[in-house]
């Protein structure tokens, strides 16, 4: 069902692009109906335009405020063409039909990005905008609605093929974007308030999301796959690809893995190695290529074809080491030039200066069919005066920093899980386990495969409490001479005296890392 345009109705902040549509409004005869900055931007580019209050016969007020929330604008655009009553009510009132509507809304987006002035914010909160697009999205087999200059070449195809009016396919496709976003919009609106005010856990929940890309498939390519940014700034996620293949869903999902552990070490060098959304390899030092090294040492196998991420620059000499190796991609604070040509040579490496990005968002989401879990992200440790040493042999000040390093890499790893290191870095990982004995036997054999010369006197991290003796004592034997653990088990006691018997040092935090 074609639908013919005589009127439009043009009211847009974004002003690119608006001339390519006024030159096929001026072929078709079509007229143009505005009001503000888009009405004076349209006279200036030598386009006729009536003004929405000269059509309306009501003056703006309010600011502005008030200005197409009038019955001439919205009958013209909500009435049903083939309804006898619908016309015969128009035609009393003398009110035209408008049949294309071009909106997009007040940069809400922007302004909250750039401002902290709530009064400033609160008046870049659109109303007129959405409530016109919801309208002719609404009555989408009479009327067109275009709410984004990407889609304005479209119109101008269909125009012209139409003769000047569109298919009814055109605008129910136009009228699914347009309720995409009202929806979107509000709820960032929603949002913007329920972070003001502090609320985590609203009553109504909206998640806003815009398509960064499609990927080529999911985690198989059985899968599909699309990328979204839920964030004000929509348009990019801090991470700039300087080299490689596009990114895969399995990209991006180590990528964030890998963000997340790197984002909670502070102060010195650090690198962490991913592979199936969990670490292999995590080491800080106040040398960048002994991060890199060590990080690297832990689980060279499970980190062939891996993700890696660095909070230093890429130099040469890493850039070395890095293409000894096969890995996916590579995720550094910026690369000197010399480290590029090094690493470039791989085609296929994604190269990614991370040096933009900053994690904002404090909950996690986890979705399932027609429903969807939401938490508070888990941002805590442990709480060094909390710590309770169980016995008998106590931990130096330097044990307790290195404890604390190996129980927030633990907090990472898919649970249950049981975390090794030796100064400052990994040295065995058992991870995603539904025995946590199994992932004492894991991440023991581990360290005797890679780091057989480190495992003496290493540390223990595990996400929650031991139910049984039988799990340090594995970890005991293999080397482990401190275990950091939450506690509270009905067998605490029978694991501190395995503790005690052997000699070693363990300390409860009263914090469990669960990490499913």
């Amino acid at each position: 069902m074609k639908q013919k345009i005589k009127n439009a109705l043009i009211s847009v902040s974004d002003k690119n692009e608006l001339v390519s549509i006024l030159k096929v409004l001026k072929k078709f005869k079509i007229k143009i109906i505005s009001s503000g900055g888009t009405y004076s931007s349209i006279k200036k580019l030598g386009y006729d335009c009536v003004e929405v209050s000269k059509y309306t016969g009501f003056k703006e007020m309010l600011d502005g405020r008030v200005k197409t929330l009038h019955p001439k604008i919205h009958a013209g655009i909500l009435h049903d063409r083939y309804s006898k009553k619908h016309q015969s009510e128009m035609s009393k009132e003398k009110f035209p039909a408008i049949d294309l509507i071009i909106v997009n809304f007040y940069p809400f987006q922007r302004t909250a990005i750039n401002s902290k002035n709530q009064k400033k914010i609160i008046e870049n909160i659109d109303i007129g905008g959405p409530t016109m697009v919801r309208a002719a999205a609404k009555n989408f087999k009479n009327v067109t609605i275009i709410t984004n200059k990407d889609d304005y070449q479209s119109l101008i195809k269909e125009m012209k093929q139409n003769n000047g009016g569109t298919s009814l396919k055109f605008r129910e496709l136009m009228s699914s974007k347009a309720f995409g976003l009202t929806a979107y919009y509000d709820s960032m609106v929603a949002n913007w308030f329920n972070e003001r005010l502090k609320i985590k856990f609203p009553e109504r929940k909206t998640i806003f999301g815009k398509k960064l890309q499609n990927l080529r498939y999911g985690e198989n390519p059985h899968q599909e796959s699309s990328l979204y940014i839920n964030d004000y700034n929509d348009q990019d996620l801090g991470l700039e690809q300087l080299n490689g293949k596009e990114l895969s869903f399995n990209n991006y999902n180590d990528i964030f893995a890998a963000l997340e552990i790197l984002s909670s070490i502070e102060k010195e060098s650090a690198t962490v190695i991913i592979k199936h959304a969990n670490p292999c390899g995590v080491a800080k030092n106040k040398s960048s290529l002994t991060s890199f090294k060590n990080a690297y040492a832990c689980d060279p196998i499970s980190a062939f074809g891996g993700v890696i991420a660095c909070n230093f620059k890429i130099d040469k000499k890493i850039a070395q080491e890095i293409n000894k190796n096969f890995l996916e991609v590579i995720l550094a604070k910026s690369f000197d030039n010399n480290a590029l040509n090094i690493l470039k040579k791989k085609k296929n490496l994604r190269i990614i200066d991370i040096s933009k990005f900053k994690i904002k968002n404090l909950t996690t989401i986890k979705s399932f069919n027609n429903s969807f879990l939401v938490q508070s992200k888990n941002e805590l440790i442990l709480d060094k005066k909390k710590l309770k040493c169980v016995t008998k042999i106590k931990p130096t000040k330097k044990e307790i920093f290195e404890m604390e390093f190996a129980f927030n890499v633990c907090k990472h790893v898919k649970s249950n899980a049981i975390v090794l290191t030796n100064n400052f870095s990994t040295i065995g990982i058992g991870a995603g386990q539904p025995s946590r004995l199994d992932s004492c036997k894991i991440a023991s054999q581990k360290a005797r495969q890679f780091q057989l010369s480190k495992i003496k006197n290493s540390i223990a991290a595990s996400d929650a409490f031991f139910p049984f003796a039988d799990g340090i004592k594995i970890l005991i034997k293999a080397g482990v001479k401190i275990i950091i653990q939450p506690g509270g088990s009905v067998k605490d006691q029978e694991v501190i005296s395995a503790a005690n018997k052997a000699k070693i040092k363990m300390v409860f935090t009263g914090i469990r890392h669960f990490n499913h």
